[in-house]
C-alpha cells in the first residue's frame, strides 16, 4: 500500500470589503466570503442586490473554492481551486463593470518514489480572470492580462528564476506597479529569496477605447484621469484605481481584480474580486 503525505489545502475569496472614512465612518462587511479547510472539500457563497448607501452596489456577488485529490495508477494530484466575481458593479457612477472574474487554479502532484518534493510547491495559474466592460470615469476600458507571462510563473521558484537584477521584464514590472504608489526602484530587491514575496500587477495594457483617451508621444492625456505607474489610475475628486494586483509567494498566489482608495468628497477604499491559492504539505 502506497503511503500518501498529509496535503494542506488552502484557498479563500470574497467579492467585495472595503471601509468609507469620509464623511461618515462605516465599515463594509466582507461580501461572498469563503475559505477552503486545510483538508478540501467544497463551498461557496453569494450575495444578490448588495447596496451600501450611494457609494458602492453589485447586481450579484460569489464566491467558490474547492479541494480534492485525484489517484492515478502512478501519481497523486491535488488541486484547488479559488473563484471570485461580482456583476453589474458601481462604485459612486465612476467606476462600473459588467463583470469581474478573478480565477486561480493549481496542483501539486506527490513524488512517486516516496521522496520529498522539489519543488515544494504546486503550480498556481490565473487562466479565466477578467473585467468585462469596466469603464472608469464613464469611458469604456478593455484592460489586457498578462496570461502569457503568468503560465510560466506557475510557481515561486519560477518567479525567482525569471528575475534578474537591474534588468528583466519581471523585475521592470515589478518597478512600474510600485512607481503606482510612489515608490523608487530601490524598494524592489535585486534578488528574491524563497521566503520573499513578488507583488506586481497581471496587467499587460490599459486601452481606453473613447477616442478621447490615448497616449500622445508617449503621455496619458485625458483631463482629469492621470496614469499611475503600470495598473493604476488617479481620477480628479474621486481617488486612486489599482488593477489586478498579484502577490507570489512560495506556494501561494493572491490576487485582487480591483482596488479603489477614495479621495475627495469621499474617503475610504474598497477591495473588489480577490481569491488567493495554493496549500502545501509539510516538509
Amino acid at each position: 500500500m502506497t503511503a500518501h503525505r498529509k496535503f494542506h489545502y488552502h484557498a479563500s475569496a470574497h467579492a467585495l470589503s472595503g471601509e468609507l472614512t469620509r464623511p461618515v465612518q462605516r465599515l463594509i462587511e466582507v461580501q461572498a466570503g469563503i475559505s477552503l479547510p486545510s483538508t478540501g472539500g467544497a463551498g461557496s457563497s453569494s450575495v444578490e442586490n448588495f447596496r451600501f448607501d450611494e457609494v458602492v452596489s453589485f447586481k450579484r456577488g460569489y464566491s467558490q473554492v474547492s479541494g480534492s485529490v485525484k489517484r492515478q495508477t502512478n501519481k497523486t494530484i491535488h488541486t484547488t481551486h479559488a473563484t471570485a466575481a461580482v456583476e453589474n458593479l458601481n462604485i459612486l457612477d465612476v467606476v462600473t463593470a459588467d463583470r469581474i472574474v478573478a480565477r486561480l487554479s493549481s496542483s501539486f502532484e506527490e513524488p512517486v518514489d516516496g521522496k520529498p518534493p522539489n519543488p515544494s510547491e504546486g503550480k498556481v495559474f490565473l487562466i479565466g480572470s477578467k473585467f468585462e466592460n469596466l469603464r472608469i470615469a464613464g469611458y469604456p476600458v478593455d484592460v489586457e492580462l498578462d496570461h502569457e507571462l503568468f503560465l510560466k510563473l506557475g510557481t515561486f521558484a519560477d518567479v525567482r528564476k525569471t528575475w534578474k537584477p537591474n534588468e528583466g521584464d519581471l523585475r521592470q514590472r515589478a518597478c512600474e506597479t510600485h512607481k503606482a504608489f510612489g515608490l523608487t526602484d530601490q524598494v524592489v530587491p535585486q534578488q528574491l529569496e524563497s521566503h520573499d514575496g513578488m507583488f506586481t500587477s497581471i496587467v499587460k495594457e490599459v486601452h481606453f477605447k473613447d477616442p478621447g483617451f490615448g497616449n500622445h508621444q508617449g503621455q496619458f492625456t485625458h483631463p482629469g484621469v492621470e496614469r499611475l505607474g503600470r495598473h493604476g489610475y488617479s481620477v480628479v475628486d474621486f481617488g486612486k484605481i489599482f488593477l489586478g494586483e498579484i502577490l507570489c509567494q512560495h506556494g501561494r498566489k493572491t490576487l485582487t481584480m480591483l482596488r479603489v482608495e477614495l479621495g475627495s468628497p469621499n474617503g475610504g477604499s474598497f477591495t473588489v474580486v480577490e481569491g488567493s491559492s495554493n496549500g502545501w504539505p509539510p516538509y
